[in-house]
């Protein structure tokens, strides 16, 4: 693993290949299993340039493999914590040179320039040692650790760093004397021995508090004329301290191809994992998935991942489900009553193999999950008064491309397909649709309000929403024979329909 970069300018912690990839956002698996919740929620904190790297998916098991491992490493706390204070330190980097870029005096300039590019060092300096701390197990991060020694230990970085050595230090010994002479001002370069501020040595070598004059090099980007000629006066005395200073790189100068690429990459990993890090403490499990029983798929305490985010704070409780597809069961048929969890279970099978395709950890406490080239979904959606075809032909229409044979050994999620067709024409296309999909090798679940999709046939599983003994949903999802009272034992509690509920109003 790790062999597919071997050329170090295509370096990529995210893509095992080093080549850079487009998003799919047009994917409709990101609206219908409410992907985009968690993502957008992600975006907010982390920017829009996060984004993109959630919309498309690793080449194959082993590119999802490589950024499983270099997920692990993210999680280690020592690891975690180096990678957040590097990236708080880029963003200094990122004022300073902002600040660089404002101001107008080209020793100014010069001077912001070194700031940056000290502040760069030291960002990467510290991330190295940290790295060699932490002691990264991923192809990914030890190849990154790496990388940043060798870069760390060139030749033109160390000469870089020494010549920074000496201008800091030699500006830090300049001072303007500055005499007043009635309606004359005379400013002098003088070389002390000794630290201090620049303003603190003005106040004691002028025997008053400065007020007015600061330091020409830390100055505000509007600086004072005398404060200009200072540097002025500098320059022409100093040429050679002036050369070395613009010969320095700046930060973003300083940064290879491969460490602007790293810089970029790392905040899809740690954006997920400060998310994960947040949902765990407000009590929701998290798990690295198995992915080595291609067989088997199963989760213990699966939940739905959007629902979980939107219940924090509003006290909902979200009720988690397992499950296991074993040997050669391939398709799930859901069946139950209404606002029983069905749709809320399969959107969490989606959610399971997108995450785990993703590299990331699963809203699980256990999940061994095979890799599936592809997610395909289908959910209802209501009639569309712009296409004027009706439900039913909008439905054929989403589905059509979904029954292409590029869909082989995908993981389908179906929810309430053919719900305006009559019973016998439903259940006669259901079938053809679950034996397109088995027959393709696909596994997945079909949410259906028809008990006869889940009559026992190779390859079908039949599951049902659980209600309690007063017919109350449970949002609990359990193997066993569709029920045909299921949907109508929902709707009598509902609206208080039971015999001692009439018999208590009557």
């Amino acid at each position: 693993m790790g062999e597919k970069a071997k050329n170090t300018t295509e370096f990529s912690i995210l893509n095992l290949d080093g080549t850079s990839r487009d998003p799919e956002e047009t994917e409709v698996f990101f609206t219908d299993l409410n992907l985009l919740q968690v993502i957008d929620w992600l975006t907010l904190k982390w920017g829009r340039d996060v984004r993109k790297y959630y919309l498309y998916f690793p080449m194959d098991a082993e590119a999802a493999a490589y950024r499983r491992a270099v997920y692990g490493d993210v999680k280690k706390d020592v690891i975690y914590r180096a990678l957040m204070t590097y990236m708080e330190q880029l963003a200094g980097i990122a004022v300073l040179r902002g600040e660089r870029e404002r101001v107008s005096n080209p020793l100014q300039q010069a001077v912001w320039k070194v700031r940056e590019a000290t502040a760069f060092c030291e960002a990467y300096e510290a991330l190295s040692e940290a790295l060699a701390e932490g002691e990264p197990a991923s192809a990914g991060m030890r190849e990154f650790a790496r990388i940043l020694a060798e870069y760390l230990a060139k030749d033109s970085y160390l000469r870089m760093k020494e010549t920074m050595k000496k201008v800091l230090e030699e500006i830090r010994s300049t001072r303007f004397v500055i005499t007043c002479d009635k309606d004359r001002i005379r400013v002098e370069l003088r070389e002390v021995v000794g630290e201090g501020a620049y303003e603190e040595w003005l106040s004691g070598a002028i025997g008053s508090e400065v007020t007015r004059i600061q330091n020409p090099f830390a100055a505000d980007i509007k600086i004072t004329e005398l404060e200009n000629e200072c540097l002025e006066i500098l320059r022409e005395k100093k040429p050679a301290l002036f050369r070395a200073l613009t010969s320095i790189p700046s930060g973003n100068e300083c940064e290879t191809p491969v460490l602007h690429r790293f810089s970029e990459e790392i905040r899809f990993y740690l954006s997920f994992a400060g998310f994960q890090r947040e949902m765990e403490a407000a009590g929701f499990a998290f798990a690295t998935p198995d992915t080595s029983e291609e067989k088997r798929m199963e989760a213990k305490g699966l939940y739905d991942l959007a629902l979980a985010l939107n219940s924090i704070g509003d006290g909902r409780s979200v009720v988690s489900n397992d499950f296991t597809l074993d040997g050669g069961e391939r398709f799930f048929v859901l069946t139950g009553p209404n606002q029983g969890g069905k749709t809320t279970f399969a959107r969490s099978l989606g959610q399971l193999v997108y995450l785990t395709k993703m590299g990331l950890d699963v809203p699980a406490v256990s999940a061994n999950v095979p890799f599936f080239p592809g997610i395909l979904t289908h959910f209802s959606v209501e009639e569309s008064v712009e296409t004027g075809r009706g439900k039913l032909m909008d439905e054929l229409v989403r589905l059509a491309p979904m029954m292409r044979d590029d869909a082989k050994g995908s993981f389908v999620v179906i929810n309430e397909l053919f719900t305006t067709a009559a019973n016998y024409d439903a259940q006669v296309m259901g079938k053809r649709v679950l034996e397109h999909f088995i027959g393709c090798g696909c596994k997945g679940i079909y949410v259906t309000h028809i008990k006869e999709l889940a009559d026992e046939r190779e390859g079908v599983v039949s599951l049902r929403a659980i209600l309690d003994e007063k017919g109350v949903p449970t949002f609990l999802i359990r193997r066993g024979e569709a029920e045909d009272g299921a949907s109508a034992a929902g709707a009598v509690n509902k609206y208080r329909l039971t015999y001692e509920q009439l018999k208590e109003r009557l």
